[in-house]
C-alpha cells in the first residue's frame, strides 16, 4: 500500500517534532541517539526507539527531503574519544509536512529568542 502524498508516518512525526523542539531550544542538528532520548522524553516511553526502526526512518526522510544529513567534523568526534555522527536537520519541506499532519506546529518550529545551544 503506497501512502498518500504528503503524509507522513507516525515515527516520521515523532521525529520531527522532536527534532523541531530541539531547534526550538537552541540545537538546530540532531543525531540518531539524540533525537531517540528526545522521543522517549516526549511521550514518556519506557525504551528508546529501536536502533534499526529510527536509523530507517531518518534514511527515508532524507531521501523524501524532510531532513538534510552531514557528517560531523572528525576532529569533533577525536576530541570527545567517540565516533563521528551524522547530524541531521529538519529542511523547509520537513516542516511543512509536520504542520500539514499536525497544524499546531506551523509557525512553532523557529528558535525562540535568547535561547543558545549547549
Amino acid at each position: 500500500m503506497r501512502r498518500k502524498e504528503g503524509a507522513i508516518l507516525p515515527i516520521e512525526e515523532s521525529i520531527l517534532t522532536a527534532a523541531l523542539a530541539l531547534r526550538r531550544a537552541g540545537q538546530p542538528e540532531f543525531h540518531g541517539f539524540a533525537i531517540a532520548k528526545e522521543i522517549q522524553d516526549r511521550q514518556g516511553a519506557r525504551r528508546l526507539t529501536a536502533h534499526g526502526t529510527l536509523y530507517k526512518a531518518l534514511t527515508r526522510m532524507e531521501a523524501a527531503g524532510l531532513l538534510s544529513s552531514r557528517w560531523e567534523d572528525p576532529s569533533a568526534a577525536a576530541e570527545a574519544d567517540r565516533p563521528r555522527r551524522r547530524l541531521y536537520k529538519v529542511t523547509p519541506a520537513g516542516e511543512t509536512a509536520l504542520a500539514a499532519q499536525d497544524p499546531s506546529w506551523r509557525g512553532r518550529s523557529q528558535v525562540s529568542p535568547g535561547r543558545t545551544g549547549s
